[in-house]
């Protein structure tokens, strides 16, 4: 397992940190492609237009901020801060703002709205976790940027622990929605749609776990899949065969039920025991189940 030289990083040390060893926020405006710009400015425009005095702060996330979308593949990635706690009208709003883009933009493929509350994202409990998230992988796009409240962060354990160890929590509610789905038609559309969407996620998550297990000893950050798969291989590499394919299933993701099972019943609980032996349990939230 450990022991193996770490892979070669581009920048000769210090991949996606500064010159301190803190992580570089990545993403910005001036990266989007002109294909998508149409899209964030017109959301940006009906984020004003839904949320008016609600809205603390709006931010992009993703693939479009880093300038590595593709046309007809990738989502559009949003955060919203609000001023107070988000009530179950805002979630209907954003959903609502979210079918709107999907069906007006075919050059995105869905979109998706994260709503917090300013006060949650600078909370002590999200320091490490939904704060980071805003500093480090999130582009602002209206209001004030949160980031200057948030301190620097570096690719340590308590990073680890906070932002990725809760896999075992995720591990049951893919079980369940395994279950909840594939007990539709076998080959139904719906059900097949359903089922690229959760493999899309959970692959996205497995292997953003992976890496993060590994993250404080590799000392540096990336966003890349592959490339997160392939740091965390050269730790584990008696499990790299399985990053590697949930890299690629994160980006071609298949209706093939077996996959999230292997997930949930194999490399999940070998992943999530292993994280919480390395960095610990991520620190309960009010709304775990």
């Amino acid at each position: 397992m450990a022991g193996k030289e770490r892979p070669r990083r581009l920048d000769g040390g210090r991949r996606g940190l500064d010159s301190q060893g803190c992580i570089e926020r990545e993403g910005s405006l001036g990266r989007i492609a002109h294909a998508f710009r149409p899209v964030v400015a017109t959301a940006r425009d009906r984020i004003l237009d839904v949320f008016g005095a609600r809205l603390h702060s709006a931010y992009l996330y993703g693939s479009i901020p880093r300038g590595t979308a593709r046309v007809g593949r990738s989502d559009l990635d949003l955060l919203l801060a609000l001023h107070q706690e988000p009530t179950d009208a805002d979630r209907a709003e954003a959903r609502a703002l979210d079918e709107a883009l999907d069906k007006e933009f075919p050059q995105i493929n869905g979109s998706g709205t994260l709503l917090s509350s300013r006060t949650r994202l600078l909370s002590d409990l999200e320091r490490y976790d939904g704060g980071w998230f805003v500093a480090c992988l999130c582009t602002p796009l209206l209001g004030e940027d949160l980031a200057e409240f948030l301190p620097r962060y570096r690719p340590d354990s308590l990073l680890a622990r906070e932002t990725n160890g809760d896999l075992a929590l995720h591990l049951e509610r893919w079980r369940r929605r395994v279950e909840e789905v594939t007990g539709g038609a076998s080959g139904d559309a719906a059900t097949d749609d359903a089922l690229r969407s959760l493999v899309r996620g959970a692959s996205r998550h497995l292997v953003r776990t992976g890496f993060t297990l590994v993250m404080p000893r590799w000392n540096g950050w990336t966003s890349d899949l592959h490339e997160m798969a392939e740091v965390f291989g050269s730790y584990y590499p008696e499990r790299a065969g399985q990053m590697r394919s949930a890299a690629d299933a994160a980006y071609e993701p298949s209706p093939d039920p077996a996959v999230l099972r292997s997930y949930v019943d194999d490399v999940g609980p070998w992943l999530a025991e292993e994280y919480a032996r390395v960095h610990g349990v991520k620190t309960p939230r009010p709304d775990d189940p």
